[in-house]
């Protein structure tokens, strides 16, 4: 591949291909689709998704949406493509997919639909994965123009869109081949990363138990697990307040808010954070740093309750007012405390009212099964190695989509 600062051809490029890019317009390598199932040649109900492209309506919202009558809907077949000007914050130009994994479908006419005529289809859709036709419906689209969610965009004014493409038919191939090698192994990597998941979720259900033998053992363990409550073998910590003027650090202790568990590579344990106090701050302010860990913490209050995610720290930390944290006490071995607290779903033990939310004993009155440390220590060893596979995985994942969309933004105009 090369690369040119020419404005007329892509950054990036297969060797062998100098010509410039032609300006060609979509009603002029593309057919607008307007039939109708009059015939009720389908009764598939489709809804484009930005993340998943055309898919069976009924399992996408686990009910139809479409009218029961759907003679007047468009009637789409296998390889033709439509446009859904609904925009959200990830795709606030809507989304133009092609339909791959049905014969036919059916579509509100609401969506635009067309078929590519003098174009290399595959190419096309690969275009349409990237953000280089946002700017030609932004001129016909403005923010002013929006209503109920939808852009206002008219067929007439979305098939003047200007797309710029190379006029030889070899190089449109080789850009959507190399595009859907990539779109290939994200699919696969994606189907690899599940199963992990489900492995994981099937382990956590069977070694871990709610009776005192657990259906799945490790050999050579046979004692019951003890029943306890959280508050005899631990016990539990509420976070600070944290000033906005105190915030913003980049050394020292981390200092967590809910928030930092969607950073990249807090999935499990809390790597990074997005404050950090120094000793100064700490002694003036006269907060205690949890310095027992690892620890486990979770929100404990508002939205952020009810989605049950739980990290762990390794590391002597803050965590704001919104957070919780529980300390192991010697029973526990750390990680396998971790995996435990996955299993448990949280929510259900929280105070009701206009924000959801937990105080000391709605978590410390949990009763659990816990067995010895040495077995603790034996399935957390196992599920370690798979958490670790799928923080690999994951990565891998991460990195894969990070090229392609680098291929969209540097092999297009």
């Amino acid at each position: 591949m090369t690369k040119s600062d020419d404005k007329r051809v892509p950054a990036l490029r297969f060797k062998g291909f100098t010509d410039e890019w032609e300006q060609r317009k979509l009603k002029n390598i593309t057919k607008r689709i307007s039939r109708k199932n009059l015939n009720l040649d389908s009764t598939l109900p489709l809804t484009i998704s930005a993340q998943y492209g055309l898919v069976d309506q009924r399992k996408f919202f686990d009910k139809q949406i479409a009218s029961k009558k759907l003679e007047n809907y468009l009637l789409l077949k296998n390889g033709e493509f439509a446009y859904n000007k609904s925009y959200s914050k990830d795709y606030p130009f809507g989304a133009i997919k092609r339909l791959n994994n049905y014969k036919l479908g059916v579509l509100s006419t609401l969506y635009i639909a067309f078929k590519p005529v003098s174009i290399n289809t595959d190419y096309l859709e690969e275009y349409f994965d990237s953000t280089k036709w946002y700017k030609e419906i932004y001129k016909r689209a403005t923010e002013g123009a929006r209503n109920h969610g939808l852009l206002n965009i008219s067929p007439q004014d979305f098939f003047e869109l200007n797309l710029s493409i190379p006029n030889n038919r070899i190089e449109q191939e080789r850009i959507s081949k190399i595009l859907k090698l990539l779109s290939l192994l994200i699919t696969l990597q994606q189907r690899k990363l599940k199963q992990l998941k489900l492995l994981k979720k099937a382990m956590l259900q069977t070694l871990f138990t709610n009776k005192s033998v657990p259906q799945l053992r490790f050999k050579g363990f046979t004692d019951d697990w003890e029943k306890d409550e959280l508050g005899n073998i631990g016990r539990t910590q509420s976070g600070v307040g944290f000033p906005d003027n105190e915030q913003g650090g980049e050394k020292g202790v981390p200092f967590f808010k809910i928030s930092d568990m969607s950073n990249t590579n807090n999935e499990f344990k809390m790597i990074y954070s997005n404050n950090y106090v120094t000793k100064s701050q700490i002694v003036r302010k006269k907060w205690k740093p949890i310095t027992q860990v690892p620890a486990v913490i979770f929100a404990k209050v508002g939205a952020a309750l009810m989605l049950n995610r739980k990290r762990l720290v390794c590391v002597p930390f803050l965590i704001d007012n919104n957070t919780m944290a529980y300390i192991f006490g010697k029973k526990w071995e750390p990680y396998f405390g971790k995996f435990l607290f996955d299993t448990l779903n949280l929510p259900k033990f929280a105070q009701t009212g206009a924000l959801p939310s937990f105080n000391a004993s709605n978590i410390e009155t949990i009763k659990i099964l816990l067995p010895q440390k040495r077995e603790q220590q034996t399935i957390s060893s196992f599920l370690l190695k798979v958490n670790d596979a799928i923080l690999y995985h994951q990565h891998k994942l991460d990195h894969l989509k990070k090229i392609k969309q680098f291929l969209l933004q540097n092999m297009f105009i």
